[in-house]
């Protein structure tokens, strides 16, 4: 009689093969995205861009999320509303530091807010070196240059800080909604902030088809696709190897913008995205040791 076994057993490596394979996917499409945002840079600027992607992804998260709004209370509405802040505030923080110096580096000086997060919840010795070699990168990519632009490098660092709150603020948003419907509402009221803003600019720079194709482009890539894979992921592999990967999206920005908008970076960029790419690495491991290491006791003693 047959078993069935090597048919209707589960299959691990199948599984977190496919999982990396959606990370891969995902930090390649949110590049992309901000690449084909970055094109419509000269009709609509970085604000109608932003504007644009967020309609376009509000519509898609309202869909998948089905946000029941009227049954939020007011301690659900509060980290709500404090995320779709950090959504509009990040976005056009990026996308304007993207718009001065550059996808590769404005990427990489914004993961600098979640290995700050990592690198707090890591609380190792080894914190103190993650946390130098990461300066030690900042020290590289935002050296002096006769072409240094500080408000580029202030913009992305802002961004840095927004996705920091962005990771906090989506925990409490987590616990405190069913599903992703927070993170949906969140979406959607980051979009109706962008309504007058976005109509504004559309009306004082008329956009051309290919530029809201672009920006539309971004909103799919860099925010829906994005979304729905990190999902599907997670579900897929460990929180600590997600966080790996992710570290790797400087890295497909710098590639993406050289290949795509002709960015090409100098030796010591390209070192200096080394640098924060290890350190996040690095932290997002010692944060994983951690919490293995702290629930080792309660599994021993249950």
């Amino acid at each position: 009689m047959d078993t069935g076994t090597p048919t209707s057993a589960p299959a691990p490596d199948r599984l977190r093969a496919s999982g990396v394979a959606l990370m891969v996917g995902s930090g390649l499409a949110s590049q992309s995205g901000a690449a084909a945002g970055a094109l419509a840079f000269d009709v609509i600027g970085p604000v109608g861009v932003v504007a644009v992607r967020q309609w376009v992804a509000a519509v898609v998260l309202l869909a998948v999320g089905r946000p029941r709004l009227r049954s939020f209370t007011r301690q659900q509405w509060w980290p709500v509303l404090g995320l779709a802040a950090v959504f509009a505030v990040m976005n056009v923080s990026l996308y304007s530091a993207i718009d001065r110096i550059g996808l590769g580096l404005a990427v990489t000086l914004e993961f600098l807010g979640p290995l700050a997060v990592a690198l707090a919840g890591a609380r190792h010795r080894a914190t103190l070196g993650c946390a130098a070699l990461a300066a030690a990168g900042v020290v590289v990519l935002t050296r002096p240059q006769p072409a240094t632009d500080a408000l580029g490098i202030g913009l992305a660092l802002l961004a840095a800080l927004c996705w920091a709150c962005y990771i906090l603020l989506n925990r409490t948003v987590g616990r405190r909604t069913p599903g992703v419907e927070g993170s949906a509402a969140a979406g959607v009221v980051s979009a109706l902030v962008y309504v007058p803003v976005g109509v504004a600019i559309l009306i004082a720079h008329p956009p051309t088809p290919a530029a809201l194709a672009y920006a539309a482009t971004a909103g799919v890539l860099a925010s829906v696709v994005p979304f729905l894979a990190d999902l599907l992921a997670l579900r897929r592999v460990p929180a600590h190897l997600f966080g790996i990967f992710m570290s790797g999206s400087p890295v497909y920005a710098a590639a993406i913008g050289a290949v795509v908008l002709g960015q090409a970076l100098a030796a010591l960029d390209w070192l200096g995205i080394a640098l924060v790419v290890t350190a996040n690495a690095v932290a997002v491991l010692l944060t994983a040791r951690r919490a293995r290491a702290a629930l080792t006791p309660a599994a021993d003693g249950s």
